[in-house]
């Protein structure tokens, strides 16, 4: 009995860091990491964060299969203090936990 292979597509979608000129961070996602990051590169969203930044570099990224799992990463990444988002950068993963941002009231 022959049966037909079905397979299933699954579309990435990518968290990423950029690294701004002004020496700050930023964090997105998106599914066409290539588009994004040249559309940041090259100021095409005069409103956005990175637009007034300019040269942007790309010093993270992380894929995804699931868009849910990425938009929850960046927006907990972009809690995170610089030296926490840092650590990720450089893959200084055993640092992430004592690099927990802490409230003081």
């Amino acid at each position: 009995m022959y049966r037909e292979a079905k397979y299933l597509y699954v579309k990435l979608s990518y968290v990423y860091i950029l690294h701004c000129s002004d020496n700050s961070y930023y964090t997105g996602v998106t599914s066409n990491l290539d588009k994004r990051i040249l559309e940041h590169q090259t100021g095409k969203h005069v409103d956005s964060y990175t637009h007034k930044r300019l040269p942007v570099k790309l010093v993270y990224y992380a894929e995804f299969s699931n868009i849910l799992l990425a938009i929850q990463s960046e927006k907990q990444i972009k809690k995170w203090s610089r030296l926490k988002k840092e650590a990720l950068i450089n893959g200084e993963f055993e640092k992430l936990p004592n690099l927990a941002r802490k409230k003081f009231n």
